[in-house]
């Protein structure tokens, strides 16, 4: 791809900020305009070779409800990571506390009130948190507990001067965002700032807590059952691949080799490209372009596919679930990330070969009894949704913040 082609890229799909930065990089490096996500003065200014204050000696809360503030990113349009924050956002409100949500961001160019439209667009659960940017002053003097989400926002965390107990609500390995330097460096370093983890799977929960001697709870993955439902119990003859090029841990590759591959030999079979626009990418095979699509019109697609084919390179998506919840049988490269996630038997677990992923998918769209074995799988999620995953998540955090 053209340096041409990938600036128009960017400009598409990310906007004119990361654009002009790209820009900024052809002609002066690209260390001229690099921005972290993490502020400066942040990351300088935070030790963890000595314990935190309010972990050293973490304030008696009492009974009742509480003030939960939390510090994270400006949310995007379909961020899939946002809208579960706001999902156990909405369990925290619904046991009776009360939400405060601060926004961090050292390159996004947002208002509040944009932030607070994007998030009421139906994509998100609704949620009666108040929304702001977070001050340099601090957080609010009646916040009783402050969650850090994604790693840059653990720094801010520790710099706050509130005695607020510290939790920090870890979705995936994110040093692994990173080639080795100093942003995998610095959100390394997060896991040893002494904060509780409530972390997305049991993957995580032990990594962190075997790795950084982090204190860790997790909670169970789900699906929600009214965004997809099996609907179709005939025989299907599409598939559907998550494809997601700008999100190295999705393993965009991987998956267009395996693909290639099923191609060949089942050319009778429409492969649908979901997640990202990839209108401008070289794909060796006929394929349907989806782009990034809402919530609303993802169970009509799944409900057309066989077999689903989601690469997931550090903590599992969500995706493998919310397929099976529709009755399509996903293939998932086998790993710990994935298998400490979910033990659901109807996913295919398989090695990450280009070749062997392929013969599973072939394997899963040559069942005779393929519509029965869509049927079940759909049922093996039952119907509770996300709700045992709060359970466990607000469970988790009552025995955090009262211990």
């Amino acid at each position: 791809m053209g340096a041409a082609t990938n600036a128009w890229l960017i400009l598409r799909q990310k906007g004119p900020l990361p654009f002009l930065r790209k820009v900024i990089e052809r002609f002066e490096g690209p260390e001229a305009n690099k921005v972290s996500l993490v502020a400066y003065d942040d990351a300088r200014s935070v030790d963890w070779s000595h314990p935190h204050p309010a972990v050293a000696n973490p304030v008696a809360l009492p009974k009742g409800p509480l003030t939960v503030a939390w510090i994270m990113s400006p949310p995007g349009e379909g961020s899939g990571g946002h809208q579960n924050i706001f999902r156990f956002i909405r369990y925290l409100e619904g046991a009776g506390h009360r939400v405060k949500i601060y926004l961090y961001s050292t390159g996004d160019v947002y208002t509040v009130p944009q932030i607070t439209a994007r998030v009421s667009t139906g994509s998100y659960p609704t949620v009666a948190a108040t929304i702001e940017d977070y001050p340099k002053s601090g957080v609010s003097d009646d916040v009783d507990v402050l969650v850090a989400t994604g790693w840059e926002t653990a720094y801010p965390a520790w710099r706050d001067s509130s005695p607020a107990r510290r939790l920090y609500f870890v979705q995936d390995y994110e040093p692994y965002f990173y080639g080795v330097g100093t942003d995998s460096v610095l959100a390394e370093n997060t896991y040893r700032f002494g904060f509780s983890g409530i972390t997305a799977g049991n993957w995580l929960a032990t990594k962190l807590a075997s790795e950084y001697h982090m204190p860790t709870r997790s909670y169970e993955f789900g699906a929600d059952r009214n965004d997809y439902h099996l609907v179709n119990t005939e025989r299907r003859k599409e598939i559907f691949f998550y494809a997601r090029p700008g999100t190295t841990r999705r393993g965009y590759e991987l998956g267009i080799m395996t693909l290639d591959n099923f191609a060949r030999e089942r050319p009778d079979y429409l492969i649908n490209l979901a997640g990202w626009d990839v209108s401008r990418y070289s794909i060796p095979f006929p394929y349907r372009n989806l782009g990034t699509l809402p919530i609303g019109k993802l169970n009509e697609l799944y409900n057309r596919c066989a077999a689903g084919l989601v690469l997931s390179l550090t903590n599992m998506s969500l995706l493998p679930l919310e397929l099976l919840a529709a009755g399509v049988i996903p293939v998932v490269n086998d790993a710990p990330n994935n298998t400490m996630v979910s033990s659901n038997p109807f996913i295919e677990f398989t090695p990450a070969s280009p070749r062997a992923l392929a013969d599973r998918l072939i394997a899963v769209v040559d069942r005779a009894d393929l519509p029965d074995h869509s049927r079940k799988a759909a049922e093996s999620l039952g119907t509770e949704g996300w709700d045992g995953s709060g359970r466990q998540f607000i469970a988790a955090f009552e025995d955090i913040v009262r211990g």
